[in-house]
């Protein structure tokens, strides 16, 4: 099974770093009805980056014909570890300059106004529709569908030991790379829903360390993220 946890976990920390869905949740928490949408915010967030895993891992192993790691996925990786390394080039450039204030997308001005099912849905919008999070997602996902294939699932008595993992293993490495992907929603959640005055006060202290450090985040894991696929396709295609 660790040929397909090991290559996905940056992937899945990546995702769980990004800046827009850790900002929107930490505001739904401190909006009049913080604590539904907080819940809704997050069952669409988990649902979401399931699906999106879930479908990438599903197709990539119907590709997967040999038990070597296949040449799609390392066409694939460099593909999104160029647009990885693109994003961080213009984040770069696009960065805050000192003295300048950047005005807040136009949803997050909104944030007090959503409803429970709009929140689950702007959950949805930030894995599919935002680049940082769905291309980490999609990595992660191929990495898992990528490993080899054994001739069986290799758990429970009498099952089959050929070489690389069977579906459920695959299951397994999925489940936990959604789980990890989550935790900027999961985290904030559990520490809300503990509501006393301590909880409160961390949350406003995460707030203000994602806002000062956005344009960081948002440039280094691309930059890190897109190198690392990079130079797993490279090695993948020598």
């Amino acid at each position: 099974m660790g040929e397909a946890i090991g290559p996905m976990l940056a992937s899945a920390v990546a995702v769980a770093l990004s800046p827009l869905p850790l900002i929107a949740v930490l505001l739904i928490l401190a909006s009049p009805h913080g604590r539904a949408n907080g819940i809704a915010f997050t069952a669409g967030w988990l649902l979401g980056l399931a699906s999106v895993v879930a479908v990438v891992v599903a197709a990539g192993t119907a590709l997967d014909s040999a038990r070597t790691t296949p040449t799609w996925s390392s066409w694939l990786k460099l593909g999104l570890g160029t647009a990885l390394l693109l994003l961080a080039v213009r984040q770069w450039r696009e960065r805050p300059r000192p003295g300048r204030v950047t005005a807040p997308p136009a949803w997050l001005l909104s944030i007090d106004r959503l409803t429970a099912a709009r929140s689950a849905g702007l959950a949805v919008v930030l894995i599919v529709a935002h680049p940082k999070t769905l291309i980490p997602a999609v990595g992660g996902a191929a990495s898992i569908a990528a490993a080899p294939t054994g001739a069986g699932v290799g758990v429970g008595v009498g099952a089959s030991t050929g070489i690389g993992i069977g579906i459920g293993g695959k299951a397994v490495a999925a489940t936990l790379m959604v789980l990890l992907g989550s935790l900027g929603t999961l985290l904030p959640l559990v520490v809300h829903l503990l509501g006393d005055d301590h909880a409160r006060h961390t949350l406003g202290e995460w707030r203000a360390w994602t806002a000062t450090h956005n344009a960081a985040i948002m440039t280094a894991v691309p930059l890190l993220l897109g190198a690392e696929y990079l130079g797993a396709a490279v090695s993948g295609l020598a």
